[in-house]
């Protein structure tokens, strides 16, 4: 999906820290930060990273999400890498041997956005490609985040699995937002608008011979009115609506029946 607005100002508003745990590949981690970006995260924080820091695959992976790039921490222990964290939730699609609340993404949005509103930090941790975190460093966390995923192939790449939760925390944080392309020509139109679009469209099937019962003309306008108003039109849809009818209009009245065609004229004059 391609569509980015370089005109629009990049706010770094708060939004839950990322955490990668030794992580492999720089393709991974730059898939990672583009992924964050997209969703308004922008705090990624590395524990030793296989191949080390700064990464040019990372960089190029990123898409140019430089503004999450160029702010990577790196550190040697979980510990340190979640210490002004007050919130802190694992992902994993396994199973533990421990007792942790277990959430869903859309739970664990909600659970961040509550810290995060109250003025505290909150992360996300997530493991390696191969095999994601172990259970020393799940002790660390608040809660496990899992996802509804096939248990036949639960496995996600760390993208993938960032992607979603970043998306999750959007919609959270956003709740009640209208989305992007909304204008005010996609308002709905005013009853008045559409009661003026019916009329209109009535008169031209009036004057089309639609209605060739009179007794049943009021049932079939009520149908109509009903099957249109389903549409759900707004102000420019009603608009487009009603040039498509006196189009229709200006062409019925253009092809006059053959009868009504007068043999002088032009063409009289013509063959003087």
């Amino acid at each position: 999906m391609a569509g980015t607005d370089s005109s629009k100002i990049l706010e770094l508003s708060p939004a839950p820290v990322v955490v990668l745990c030794e992580p492999q590949l720089g393709e991974n981690i730059g898939t990672a930060a583009r992924a964050m970006a997209n969703f308004g995260l922008w705090d990624l924080r590395l524990v030793n990273p296989r191949d080390g820091w700064p990464n040019e695959r990372a960089k190029a992976a990123a898409a140019k999400a430089d503004h999450v790039i160029c702010r990577v921490k790196v550190f040697e222990r979980l510990e340190d890498a979640i210490a002004d964290l007050s919130l802190v939730l694992a992902t994993t699609a396994r199973k533990r041997d421990m007792f942790k609340p277990v959430m869903g993404p859309d739970e664990a949005a909600e659970r961040m956005f509550s810290q995060i509103g109250a003025g505290e930090k909150a992360g996300l941790l997530f493991g390696r490609e191969r095999w994601g975190l172990n259970n020393e460093e799940i002790t660390l966390a608040d809660a496990i985040v899992t996802l509804p995923v096939e248990p036949a192939f639960a496995s996600l790449n760390i993208a993938q699995a960032v992607l979603l939760l970043a998306y999750e925390w959007r919609r959270a944080a956003r709740k009640g937002e209208a989305l992007p392309f909304d204008t005010e020509s996609g308002a709905p139109a005013s009853k008045q608008e559409i009661t003026g679009m019916f009329a209109h469209l009535e008169d031209a099937l009036d004057a089309a011979g639609f209605f060739t019962v009179a007794e049943k003309r009021p049932s079939m306008v009520n149908n109509i009115r009903t099957m249109l108003g389903r549409a759900e039109f707004n102000a420019q849809e009603v608009r487009t609506f009603r040039g498509i009818i006196s189009s229709l209009e200006r062409r019925h009245e253009r092809q006059k029946p053959e009868g009504n065609k007068s043999s002088g004229g032009s063409e009289g004059n013509g063959g003087k």
